[in-house]
């Protein structure tokens, strides 16, 4: 079992969250993983790792049937606050998700994959049950932010003392390992460690500037192929015997 946030974690969480002060970097992360999806209104989607519910209102926001799972019954429990009767909300873990193969047409790991204890497995169970694309939002392990949170961890008490950082590369081979050579494509955000200005606003939204691999937030799509396991058939087949002599 990975880290399960208690408490005082999701209260620190949703407050983190509501600060105006990083509306910015909320906005660009959830912009990201829109544009990476491109979920088409009334498909279905599940957010694993739910948290507090943020993705899941902006899954709502978009039209989609929502269902969210996380381990942690206190952000299930600000989560249902946020989002009512309107998503369908589990409690469970990323590597053993209750679901049958298939059951979505989206599946959505954002900042889950750093707390879960096997990725890989995450993964793939987040491939299960999705049939159409996966998206996965992690902390860049190479971002300078990134290290500056690993660091900081060192001195202090934080949430990220329990997390996993992922860099591109990583993920990809995980993947490429789980799914062979399907159809990925990654973008970051958040290029820049201090707050943003008016200038350092719109750069970050240039799909250019994008494309740098040392953002602080890793934005990363999969789109999963169909694949299909098949064995020989024995086909009967009578050999016809001829007599008499050949033609020459």
């Amino acid at each position: 079992m990975g880290y399960v946030f208690d408490f005082n974690d999701a209260i620190y969480y949703e407050k983190w969250l509501n600060d105006p002060k990083n509306r910015f970097a909320v906005d660009l992360e959830k912009r990201l993983m829109l544009n990476a999806l491109k979920p088409v209104h009334g498909e279905s989607i599940l957010d694993i790792g739910c948290g507090t519910g943020i993705g899941l209102q902006t899954f709502l926001d978009k039209g989609l049937q929502v269902t969210g799972l996380d381990p942690s019954p206190y952000m299930l429990d600000v989560a249902s606050k946020n989002i009512g009767n309107r998503a369908d909300l589990h409690r469970g873990f990323a590597e053993d998700l209750p679901f049958d193969d298939n059951s979505f047409n989206y599946a959505s790991l954002m900042t889950t994959l750093e707390f879960v204890e096997d990725p890989k497995k995450a993964i793939e169970e987040a491939c299960r049950v999705a049939k159409d694309k996966l998206f996965l939002g992690v902390l860049n392990r190479y971002a300078a932010k990134g290290v500056h949170r690993r660091i900081k961890g060192v001195f202090t008490r934080t949430i990220y003392n329990h997390a996993c950082f992922f860099s591109i590369w990583e993920l990809k081979d995980i993947i490429r390992s789980l799914l062979g050579d399907v159809p990925i494509s990654w973008r970051t955000v958040l290029q820049f460690s201090a707050s943003p200005g008016l200038i350092t606003s719109k750069i970050e939204q240039f799909s250019l500037i994008q494309k740098f691999p040392f953002g602080a937030f890793i934005g990363m799509s999969i789109t999963l192929v169909p694949r299909f396991r098949t064995k020989p058939l024995t086909v009967p087949y009578k050999t016809k015997h001829t007599t008499g002599a050949v033609p020459g």
